[in-house]
């Protein structure tokens, strides 16, 4: 259970910051046009990006014991990193810009825009491929499916949760101190990501 709901938390805390992916998605549940599929193409490639991570470093691991400290160190550094940069959005807060505004799309394009703002994003293989897949395998090679499918439902929740209660969400968000909170959390949930990495490796 606690794999599982570390991926959930950890799942979260990544997805979560302002992006050009989610403010695609928050657009169109505002619009309300093919949310269903490009929240089922969001939280699938997500799925794949975590799995795909952990069995390439599981092998890597298995390969070589050492490998799985040097990306928990890695990992612990990239954490500590993305906190402070949640730490310097909160700092200087913006309202995200999505109204419902004319333009409709089909759902080719709202699915080729969808696979553009997740595959051409270069942190989107930091994220949930490298480090989501170090957390999993940092927990053993039987808990570690666990941990993705944690990481997976978080995905899932967050992604028809935008889409869908974008309608609700759109005003809330469209003040800066939305926003502000939002990365406070954020950065805290980072820190203590990397704490308990740093500790495991300690340990280990």
């Amino acid at each position: 259970m606690l794999p599982l709901l570390s991926g959930l938390g950890a799942g979260l805390t990544l997805i979560v910051a302002i992006g050009a992916q989610n403010a695609f998605v928050l657009r169109q549940g505002l619009r309300r046009q093919h949310v269903l599929a490009l929240c089922l193409l969001c939280s699938g490639s997500d799925a794949l990006l975590i799995s795909l991570g952990t069995l390439s470093l599981g092998a890597v691991v298995e390969r070589t014991p050492l490998a799985l400290d040097v990306m928990r160190w890695a990992g612990v550094v990239f954490l500590l990193g993305y906190a402070g940069l949640a730490l310097r959005r909160a700092l200087r807060p913006t309202a995200l810009a999505s109204d419902g505004r004319s333009g409709s799309l089909s759902l080719g394009k709202v699915l080729a825009q969808g696979a553009a703002f997740t595959f051409l994003n270069p942190h989107v293989y930091l994220d949930t491929m490298l480090l989501l897949g170090s957390l999993a395998n940092s927990h053993g090679p039987t808990s570690r499916w666990a941990f993705v499918a944690g990481a997976t439902v978080g995905s899932v929740l967050w992604f028809f949760g935008l889409g869908y209660g974008a309608r609700l969400l759109g005003p809330l968000f469209a003040r800066p101190q939305a926003w502000r909170w939002l990365d406070i959390v954020v950065a805290a949930v980072m820190i203590a990501l990397a704490v308990s990495l740093t500790v495991s490796s300690v340990k280990g």
